[in-house]
């Protein structure tokens, strides 16, 4: 291994121990209490409450932190705009944080009649516009961050005679959460403020199209995959 190499592995090292520091951070702003210790049993029961929001969190956040452990797996290359682009990631990972677990907890709030979250509900037109509209907007960028990220691993592979397929076909794979956002985030702001409150989840359904990424992915295959 050359001296070039073995430098680009050690900077390649740092910044993803630097993403991986970053994303925990952002799940330990998750954690159930935040600061507050219970000082009772009624004080720890009410906190648990939220767990099931707290873990769809979770979910959704290591999801995109594993979305950038598969680009350095297709890219083991340092260059400078893989490095700008996962610190877009972990940037926009920092603001996704709080509007993901609004979202999730007002949703588990609204499903379980209040039994769940009881602290988060959004009751007014202008809390599901603000709280929609940001959630949306930061996955798109996340979505969005990660589509970069993989193009770019395919041009790189593809420059040195690599299969540059498999990385495309993440980027198409993210692709679909980007555009997603995107649409939430609009449906979310152009709602009147008449709308009917049933029809305000709206923004929420649109995630559900989330299962047209299988179908989407066969066909780009059909149409692109090398013989």
């Amino acid at each position: 291994m050359s001296l070039i190499e073995r430098r680009e592995g050690i900077e390649a090292g740092r910044l993803d121990a630097f993403v991986d520091g970053v994303f925990a951070f952002t799940l330990t702003l998750l954690a159930i209490g935040g600061d507050t210790i219970p000082d009772g049993s009624a004080k720890l029961l009410h906190l648990l409450r939220d767990i099931p929001a707290s873990a769809l969190c979770f979910a959704q956040i290591a999801t995109m932190w594993h979305g950038h452990v598969r680009w350095r797996h297709s890219c083991t290359r340092n260059t400078k705009r893989g490095l700008v682009f996962s610190l877009v990631l972990v940037f926009f990972a920092l603001i996704f944080v709080y509007p993901v677990h609004m979202v999730y907890a007002s949703m588990c709030n609204a499903l379980s009649g209040g039994s769940l979250s009881p602290e988060f509900s959004m009751t007014t037109s202008t809390d599901v516009r603000a709280v929609f509209a940001t959630y949306g907007l930061a996955y798109a960028c996340m979505s969005g961050t990660l589509v970069l990220l993989f193009r770019h691993a395919a041009q790189i592979a593809k420059a040195s005679g690599q299969d540059a397929f498999k990385p495309l076909i993440e980027s198409v794979t993210w692709s679909v959460p980007a555009a997603l956002g995107l649409l939430s985030a609009v449906v979310a702001m152009i709602l009147p403020d008449n709308t009917p409150p049933w029809l305000w989840a709206l923004p929420g359904y649109l995630y559900f199209l989330m299962m047209l990424t299988g179908p989407i992915l066969k066909i780009f295959r059909r149409r692109y995959q090398p013989a």
